[in-house]
C-alpha cells in the first residue's frame, strides 16, 4: 500500500513517540525504584506538600485529619508524580548559565 507524504511523516512521527513514551517510561520506573519515604520525607518541600495535603483534606473532611494520616495518603496517591515532575526539573536547573563578562572600558 502507497503512502501519502503526510502519511509517511506521521507513520515516522508515531514511532518516534512510541519509542520517546518507552524512554520516559523507563526513567520513570528507575526514579519509583529509588524512591525512599524516609529520604523523601527530609525534604522541606515534601514536607510543605503533605501540609498542603492535610489541609485540604481536613476541608474536604470537616475536621483535622492529622501529620501521620495526611503523610501515608500523600505518599499513597502523590509522591511518585511529585518526584519525577522533580526530577525533570532538577535536569532543567543544573544548566546555569553565565553572563559574559563586561569589558572595561580604559581611560
Amino acid at each position: 500500500m502507497l503512502l501519502t507524504p503526510l502519511e509517511e511523516v506521521l507513520q515516522k512521527n508515531q514511532a518516534a513517540f512510541r519509542i520517546n513514551k518507552m524512554r520516559i517510561n523507563k526513567k520513570k520506573k528507575q526514579l519509583l525504584a529509588d524512591l525512599d519515604p524516609k529520604k523523601l520525607l527530609r525534604n522541606k518541600k515534601v514536607i510543605e506538600e503533605i501540609n498542603r495535603h492535610k489541609w485540604l483534606e481536613s476541608e474536604i473532611a470537616g475536621y483535622d485529619i492529622g501529620f501521620e494520616a495526611a503523610t501515608e495518603d500523600w505518599l499513597k496517591r502523590y509522591a511518585t508524580a511529585w518526584v519525577v515532575y522533580h526530577a525533570n526539573s532538577k535536569v532543567k536547573h543544573t544548566v546555569k548559565l553565565i553572563p559574559p563578562k563586561k569589558k572595561r572600558l580604559a581611560k
